[in-house]
């Protein structure tokens, strides 16, 4: 997922996952979806990562075992705990469609002075950071590591990995750092020993932090914040709320807390049932509450046990979800429930373009009437930010032009196409990868493209345009010989433009090879480039098909609508405390 709209360090935001949230590799797609949501948000991202727990122990043992625990080659065996999550951290925001780069110390010259296993950073190539966050969505850096005076691996002592990440914010001008953590903030007391009676800061003072905090936070790490005015948030995975330790203390109170979100998915193809079994997984934040399928009757997973798996959307309105996420294959069954749910004042997030095109300011009515959210990322783009970029553009000015490659489908046949594959056999390598269906008519008729780029037409100017005026252009196979025989980069381009007030949009395929932007969108990849009347331009791209990607957005909205109920946007009645 590329954003080149926001390149300035003042959009980055330092984000550290240390042993307690990375206690095995397990856990490393509920961290990649920490820094998706954050990536989504507008920010790029540098991750500092601990060890898996326990590793940076089994560690020190294996070098204390043959009596070299304290010698000066020790800490190079001992940063191999951070090495290696931050390089499994990386292969899983690929997967997710992030462009990740993992940069150790040598490579940023991260140099610190004082003892072997207890240095303290003094120096950095913040020049090479910023450069890298410019090229890339997520920069991945392993924590507690530094260079010493000779070149050599030393250790920020125990909890380094918090003082890294002081540092780099420190180093990048941010004036803020975010510690994610197992708990929701600094508290008064042991909140797992006495969570009746723990009452949670919201804001904490660096020297009373060595008070109540020494536990939770590096005192090291806690001294240069204050020392360099370093802000340090302390917050849980997928949390609206936590602790800022920076200069001024509040009193501690009770913090509100919600009772697991109910939540029903409707579809359990590819992306439903991988949306369901990230819900079902993570019982801190939700509950599967039910799942509406053509046959009931079948057998499900293990996941879907405690759910109820109906086969009619009363039965599934019923199970009283908080939130649904739509992913059915027919767009009519899909408006019809989202209707319905909407209604009920049940908040959806819908990744059925098909269902939604038409309808948007309706449906967009229909949930405000009702106090409920009606969120749809995961229908245009899947995993890329296209429905993010468009609002911030159009927030930023009026937009006149938006270009985009829409289909993931599409853009996979071309790229096969361009690297000499017969077209039936582009088609068959995309149904084999789950990108294309079993019947590609809408992606090859151009009807998905025509839907998103309607949806599209909503969010960039607050109206949506006729989907019978938008004009169309199929790919067939005598037109992909075509583009074979001509040589060259081809996309399929969705194009929206505001002529005084009068919209406009077609999908046709176009050459690229002068738009190194579009040229370099490949395979299942989509993009976006939305231009206002200043002359600004906002571009993202990332993985526009596949489950992975779509059920990130999918739990990113999901998120969206768990942190603002938290925060009170919706109603309190299901705060408990």
């Amino acid at each position: 997922m590329r954003g080149e709209y926001d390149k300035r360090p003042a959009d980055a935001v330092v984000l550290k996952f240390g042993s307690s949230v990375l206690r095995d590799p397990s856990d490393l797609p509920l961290v990649a979806t920490e820094i998706y949501r954050r990536r989504r948000g507008g920010k790029k991202v540098v991750a500092v990562v601990s060890a898996f727990a326990g590793e940076t122990d089994a560690l020190i043992a294996e070098a204390a075992s043959l009596g070299g625990a304290r010698s000066r080659h020790a800490p190079r065996i001992i940063a191999l705990g951070e090495e290696r999550s931050a390089a499994l951290l990386a292969i899983a925001c690929e997967n997710i469609g992030l462009d990740a780069l993992v940069l150790d110390a040598r490579t940023l010259m991260l140099g610190a002075g004082g003892p072997i296993d207890d240095a303290h950073p003094d120096i950095i190539d913040a020049t090479l950071l910023e450069a890298a966050l410019a090229a890339r969505d997520v920069i991945i850096v392993p924590g507690f590591v530094a260079l010493g005076a000779t070149g050599e691996p030393v250790l920020l002592g125990r909890g380094g990995s918090d003082l890294t990440a002081v540092f780099l914010a420190s180093a990048l001008s941010l004036g803020e750092t975010t510690l994610i953590k197992d708990v929701d903030g600094v508290y008064d007391r042991d909140p797992n020993a006495d969570a009746g009676a723990a009452l949670r800061y919201s804001d904490l003072s660096w020297g009373r932090a060595h008070l109540v905090a020494g536990k939770l936070l590096q005192p090291k790490a806690i001294d240069f914040a204050a020392s360099h005015e370093v802000a340090i948030k302390v917050e849980r995975l997928n949390a609206g709320a936590g602790t800022r330790v920076c200069a001024i203390s509040a009193p501690p109170s009770k913090p509100a807390r919600l009772a697991p979100m109910r939540v029903a998915v409707a579809g359990l193809g590819t992306i439903g049932e991988g949306a369901a079994l990230r819900i079902a997984a993570d019982t801190h934040d939700y509950r599967l509450a039910g799942a509406l399928v053509r046959n009931a009757a079948k057998r499900r997973l293990d996941a879907f046990s405690a759910a109820v798996v109906a086969d009619r959307a009363e039965t599934l309105l019923a199970t009283r979800p908080e939130a649904i996420v739509e992913a059915l294959p027919d767009g009519a069954a899909g408006r019809a429930l989202i209707r319905a749910a909407l209604e009920k004042g049940i908040s959806i997030i819908t990744a059925n373009k098909q269902a939604i095109a038409g309808e948007m300011a309706a449906f967009t009515k229909l949930a405000a009437q009702r106090g409920a959210q009606f969120r749809y990322s995961p229908s245009v783009g899947g995993g890329a930010p296209l429905i993010e970029t468009a609002a911030q553009a159009a927030s930023a000015g009026r937009i006149t032009k938006i270009e985009a490659v829409l289909n993931g489908t599409v853009n996979f046949i071309l790229t096969s196409l361009a690297c000499g594959a017969p077209f039936a056999e582009a088609v068959r390598r995309a149904q084999i990868a789950g990108f294309a269906e079993p019947d590609p008519f809408a992606d090859l008729s151009g009807a998905d493209a025509r839907a998103k780029i309607a949806i599209l037409s909503f969010v960039a100017f607050g109206r949506e345009i006729a989907l019978d005026a938008i004009k169309v252009e199929a790919l067939t196979a005598d037109k992909a010989a075509g583009f074979a025989q001509a040589g060259g980069t081809v996309k399929q381009l969705a194009t929206l433009v505001d002529r005084g007030g009068a919209l406009s949009a077609q999908i046709r395929f176009s050459r690229v090879d002068d738009d190194p932007f579009f040229s370099g969108v490949e395979w299942e990849a989509n993009a976006l480039r939305a231009v206002t009347d200043d002359g600004r331009i906002f571009e993202a791209r990332g993985k526009g098909a596949g489950r992975k990607p779509t059920v990130e957005s999918i739990l990113a909205d999901l998120g969206d609508i768990r942190r603002a109920k938290l925060a009170g946007a919706l109603p309190e009645a299901a705060l408990v405390c």
